[in-house]
C-alpha cells in the first residue's frame, strides 16, 4: 500500500494501515486482508438494516440518556446516509468472514463513527475520533445480536416490499391469462404422454394455485422472522444493555418499517439458532419448485415450432442461436429455472449454515443473510419476469392444438362407463394398429351410434368431468 495514500489506524491488536480515503478503520482493514475468499459483499438490504439499526439504537439511547444528545443526533444523521446507500463503497468486507459477522457490524461502526465525528468537527489533534465505534455507536449492542436482528429485518422488508407484491403480480396475471383461454380446450398429459383434455384455464388456474399457496406459505412464515434477537448482546444475557433498550428499539425499528417487529420471545434461541431464517429460505424454495414447474410447461407447450408440441408461443425476445438463423429459444423460462437452481441451492447453505450453532452463538450469520437475501431477489424478479414477458404475452396455436385433440387416442376413457375398460382397451388397441380414426374403430366395435359416440367423445364435455 502506497505510503502516501494511507493513514494509520488503531485498534487493540495495534496499528495497521488503511487506505486515507476509507470510512472505516482498522478493524475492517483487518477483515479486508483477512477474508479475501470471493469478492462478494453483503447484500444493499442488509447494509440497509445495519444503518437502520444503529440509527435507532443512537436515538433510544438518547432518550434513555446513555448518550448526550449532539453526539447522539450526529450518529442517527450518520447511520441515516448509510441506512439509504451513501456509502456502500465503504463496506468491503467478504461475506465469507467471521462467523458472527463481527467484522461486518464493526464495519458499520466504524463508517458511522467517522460520520458522526466530521460532522460534530471535533477531532482531537492525534486524529482520534469524538465518536468511538465501540463505546458509542454500538451501545447497548452486540454483533452476536445485531447481526441475527439486522438478517430478520433485512429480509422482512425485502419480503413485504418486493417478494410479495411481486407474487401477487404474478398470479394475477395466470388468473387474467386462464380468464382469456377459458374455453380453449387442448390435449392434457400425463407422464409427457397424452392424456384426458383440459382447458387452458385449467391448467393455467393450477399455475396461479401454486403461487398463491407459496405466498401464503411466505406470509405464515413472517411471523417467525419478526421476532428480533436485539437485546441479547454477548449471549443472551443481556450484559451491558439497559433493560429498556431492546424494547424501544425494535418499537422504532417498527415504526420505521410499519412492520410488527418484537423482541423474540427467548434470546438465547434467537442467537443461537437460524431457524426463522432457514424456515423462510424453505418457503422460498418451495416456491422456486413452483416457478420451475411453470417455466418447465411453458417451455414443453411452446417447443418445436415444427416438431415439439407447439402449443403456445412465447414471445421473440432474442436471436436464438449463433450458427441456425431463424431460430428463437424460450430464455425467459430457462432464466427464471436457473434462478430457482440458486434459490434451492442457497437452500442447502442455509440448511447447513442454520445447524451450526454452537452454544451460544451462530457461527455462520453472514452466510444466511447473503443467500436468504439473494434468494428473495431472485424470485421476486423472476416472477415478475415471467408474468410479464412471458404468460401475459404468449399466443395459442389453436390449429394445432385442435389437430392434436383430434388424434387424442385417450378420449376412448369416457367410454369406460358405458362399455367397460377391456373394450375400451381393445378399442385404442385397433387404432394404434390401423392407423384408423377412434370415431371410426369404435362405430365398429361397439353398438352406439355415430351421435352417441360423438357426445361421449367431445373433449369440451369431457373438461368438466365428462357430466
Amino acid at each position: 500500500m502506497d505510503k502516501k495514500e494511507v493513514r494509520l489506524e488503531t485498534d487493540s491488536l495495534g496499528e495497521i494501515e488503511v487506505p486515507a480515503d476509507a470510512l472505516y478503520g482498522a478493524q475492517t482493514q483487518r477483515a479486508v486482508e483477512n477474508f479475501a475468499i470471493s469478492g462478494l459483499r453483503l447484500p444493499r438490504p442488509f447494509i440497509g438494516a445495519l444503518g437502520l439499526i444503529k440509527q435507532m439504537a443512537a436515538a433510544v439511547n438518547k432518550d434513555l440518556g446513555l448518550l448526550e444528545p449532539a453526539l447522539a443526533d450526529a450518529i442517527v444523521s450518520a447511520s441515516a446516509e448509510v441506512r439509504d446507500g451513501r456509502h456502500d463503497g465503504h463496506f468491503p468486507v467478504d461475506v465469507f468472514q467471521t462467523g458472527s459477522g463481527t467484522s461486518t457490524n464493526m464495519n458499520a461502526n466504524e463508517v458511522i463513527a467517522r460520520l458522526a465525528s466530521e460532522r460534530l468537527e471535533t477531532k482531537s489533534k492525534s486524529g482520534v475520533l469524538s465518536v468511538h465505534p465501540n463505546d458509542h455507536v454500538n451501545r447497548g449492542q452486540s454483533s452476536n445480536d445485531v447481526i441475527p436482528t439486522a438478517v430478520h429485518v433485512s429480509a422482512s422488508v425485502e419480503i413485504r416490499s418486493r417478494l410479495l407484491p411481486a407474487l401477487e403480480h404474478l398470479a394475477s396475471t395466470i388468473r387474467k391469462r386462464a380468464a382469456e383461454l377459458k374455453e380453449v380446450v387442448k390435449t392434457g398429459r400425463t407422464h409427457l404422454m397424452d392424456a384426458m383434455p383440459v382447458t387452458f384455464g385449467q391448467e393455467l388456474g393450477g399455475w396461479a394455485a401454486q403461487i398463491e399457496s407459496a405466498a401464503n406459505r411466505i406470509d405464515d412464515s413472517l411471523a417467525r422472522l419478526a421476532r428480533l434477537a436485539l437485546g441479547g448482546t454477548a449471549v443472551g444475557t443481556g450484559v451491558n444493555a439497559h433493560p429498556d433498550f431492546a424494547g424501544k428499539v425494535i418499537a422504532r425499528l417498527g415504526e420505521e418499517t410499519g412492520i410488527d417487529f418484537v423482541a423474540a420471545p427467548d434470546r438465547f434461541e434467537a442467537m443461537s439458532c437460524q431457524e426463522a431464517a432457514a424456515e423462510m429460505s424453505g418457503q422460498i424454495r418451495t416456491l422456486a419448485i413452483g416457478l420451475s414447474k411453470i417455466s418447465n410447461d411453458l417451455r414443453w407447450m411452446n417447443s418445436g415450432p415444427v416438431s415439439g408440441l407447439g402449443e403456445i408461443t412465447l414471445p421473440a425476445l432474442q436471436p436464438g442461436s449463433s450458427i441456425m438463423p431463424g431460430k428463437v429459444n424460450p430464455v425467459v423460462p430457462e432464466a427464471v429455472a436457473m434462478a430457482c437452481a440458486q434459490i434451492m441451492g442457497n437452500d442447502a447453505a442455509i440448511a447447513v449454515a442454520a445447524q451450526s450453532g454452537n452454544f451460544q452463538l451462530n457461527a455462520m450469520l453472514p452466510l444466511v443473510a447473503h443467500n436468504l437475501l439473494q434468494s428473495i431477489e431472485l424470485a421476486s424478479n423472476s416472477a415478475r419476469l415471467l408474468a410479464d414477458r412471458a404468460i401475459a404475452r404468449f399466443s395459442v396455436q389453436a390449429d394445432r392444438i385442435g389437430r392434436h385433440l383430434e388424434g387424442n387416442l385417450m378420449l376412448v376413457t369416457a367410454l369406460n362407463p358405458v362399455i367397460g375398460y377391456a373394450r375400451g382397451a381393445a378399442i385404442a388397441k385397433e387404432v394404434i394398429r390401423s392407423g384408423r380414426p377412434l370415431l371410426e374403430v369404435a362405430l365398429e366395435k361397439t353398438d352406439l351410434t355415430e351421435e352417441e359416440l360423438k357426445g361421449l367423445l367431445d373433449p369440451a364435455r369431457l373438461t368438466g368431468g365428462g357430466s
